[in-house]
């Protein structure tokens, strides 16, 4: 899955965040969209899993405040 947190100012580092998030998804992808303002993370970590670590690494996110976006997954990684 992919999500999206929008920021009104400056996008967060993405290091300390995608540190966490890989502790528990080793897979999982995390980088910023400075034109928009976005913190993008690819990973199979659920909503709700995801948010909390996300304010564990310094950021205080709600669930609801990530966008989840339509899988865009072909299966080739898993063959």
């Amino acid at each position: 899955m992919e999500f999206h947190i929008r920021f009104s100012g400056a996008v967060p580092a993405a290091g300390a965040i995608e540190d966490i998030v890989r502790s528990v998804d080793p897979a999982a992808m995390v980088d910023t969209d400075e034109a928009t303002g976005t913190l993008r993370i690819a990973t199979s970590i659920g909503a709700v899993e995801l948010a909390a670590l996300v304010t564990r690494g310094g950021l205080a996110v709600a669930p609801s405040q990530l966008l989840r976006l339509p899988s865009v997954c072909c299966g080739g990684c898993s063959a």
